[in-house]
């Protein structure tokens, strides 16, 4: 097919709305490679609060929650520990064992370089007990041992950011237990004594955010890096239509792209797209939030996109990693139920009727951050309420969670969420394999009530 200049049919301005979608749909692919190039300098694996990092292929289990003098990531839980792997099986498949795990929920989530989930084995989806399943590239055709399941990945690399259910400090020297017979083995040593190599610093590889890093690519920058990664990982077989909209600025699968030498009006299209394209990304999440008694509750499709390419740009830049709605979903809350922003001076409750308690096959929590979006100091180190705390019902079945800066009363201290020393405060509700009731919005969280 002949590549056809924006200009013979609809002129610059069409050049112009192309480079937008050209960034929308790239965003993501590029977000993932720095996030991949910054997280992987290391010469070997080296936990943090917001997963640390290690060499390609080899996991990093973080050993315990961030507190809230951790910065490093906004928003986090207080409900799993991570294990992280990033993973490349263009030349060969890499083998991940997993142990028996009692029954403890986890969930291993497999994400290919545009950010979409290919699988999540654990126990919603292949259960608890001892597996190994290899995971392999999009052209890989050899064969694998017997008892080992094979996982096609849609691209030549990947992310894993798996999570184990952690029920407080006390469980977790159970969890790292667990962490620690999770392995990856490639396939050719798989079966022998297997010593992960050290890996290769590349002190030019810059520290910065990846986030930030990509918003201040240029066009040329961002759009060549762009081409050239698609050789190794190729686009989902529904991206034809987007596909051939690029081919008319001269941008194709796997073969590289030099902005400067690209027509004048393609050269200023897609600078001139870049602030436009960044703009919308920023704004998509504040557009697409269903509102549901004052909770904002995603709405779908997460962690999964098809051709829902500026939501799942909006996703990555906010939260990269998102886990589909079948896993996990987190409705949030910044005002209370007269629509008056959350204040930590104030007191309020949040009632759920017996009938209305969060349903869910795994677990539920309330989690609590400042205006920093970080966990909240406070005496009792209690940074999220939930279904695995000794939390007590009301006389009809009813539960009543306090949220508020001092105590309210000893009788109700079990279910009490403390609020930041001063300023403004969110919250988010975390629902782990949520029923039916809550993806099809048959349940719907309360408002929150300030209460005197």
């Amino acid at each position: 097919m002949d590549k056809v200049s924006p200009t013979q049919e609809s002129g610059d301005d069409e050049a112009l709305e192309i480079g937008v979608e050209a960034y929308h749909y790239a965003f993501p692919l590029v977000l993932m490679e720095v996030t991949r190039r910054v997280t992987t300098n290391v010469e070997a694996p080296v936990a943090g609060p917001g997963g640390g990092g290690a060499p390609m292929n080899q996991f990093v289990h973080v050993e315990d929650f961030p507190g809230p003098s951790h910065d490093d990531v906004v928003r986090p839980n207080a409900d799993t520990l991570y294990s992280v792997l990033w993973f490349d099986v263009a030349k060969e498949p890499l083998v991940i064992s997993v142990p028996d795990s009692g029954g403890r929920y986890y969930l291993l989530p497999l994400l290919d370089m545009w950010t979409d989930i290919f699988a999540s084995p654990g126990k919603r989806t292949t259960g608890t007990g001892a597996q190994n399943f290899a995971i392999v590239g999009p052209q890989w055709t050899g064969k694998l041992p017997e008892g080992v399941d094979l996982v096609r990945s849609p691209t030549g690399m990947g992310w894993m950011i798996g999570r184990t259910q952690t029920n407080g400090k006390d469980d977790i020297c159970n969890v790292r237990e667990f962490q620690a017979g999770i392995a990856a083995t490639p396939l050719s040593a798989w079966g022998g004594v297997y010593k992960p190599p050290r890996g290769t610093v590349d002190p030019s590889i810059d520290k910065a955010p990846p986030s930030e890093q990509v918003c201040k690519m240029d066009a040329a920058a961002f759009f060549g890096l762009f081409a050239g990664l698609m050789k190794e990982n190729p686009p989902h077989p529904n991206d034809y239509p987007i596909l051939a909209r690029l081919r008319r600025i001269g941008i194709e699968p796997g073969m590289p792209f030099d902005l400067t030498k690209a027509p004048e009006c393609v050269q200023q299209a897609l600078a001139d797209a870049i602030p436009l394209a960044t703009n919308q990304i920023c704004k998509e999440l504040e557009r697409s939030p269903r509102i549901v008694n004052k909770w904002q509750m995603i709405v779908p499709p997460v962690g999964t996109y098809g051709t829902a390419y500026l939501n799942r740009a909006g996703i990555a830049y906010f939260g990269i990693g998102a886990l589909v709605s079948e896993d996990a979903i987190y409705p949030a809350a910044t005002v209370d139920a007269s629509n008056e922003p959350f204040d930590s001076g104030k007191k309020y409750v949040l009632r759920f009727e017996k009938a209305g308690i969060p349903p869910v096959r795994a677990f539920w929590s309330l989690t609590m951050y400042d205006y920093r979006q970080l966990f909240a100091a406070n005496d009792l180190g209690r940074y999220a309420i939930g279904d695995r705390d000794d939390l007590k019902r009301n006389q009809d079945g009813s539960l009543t969670l306090y949220i508020q800066r001092e105590s309210p009363g000893e009788e109700n201290e079990s279910n009490w969420l403390p609020t930041p020393e001063e300023g403004r405060f969110s919250m988010n509700l975390r629902l782990y394999w949520p029923c039916a009731a809550a993806l099809d919005g048959t349940w719907q969280p309360p408002a929150v009530e300030p209460c005197e």
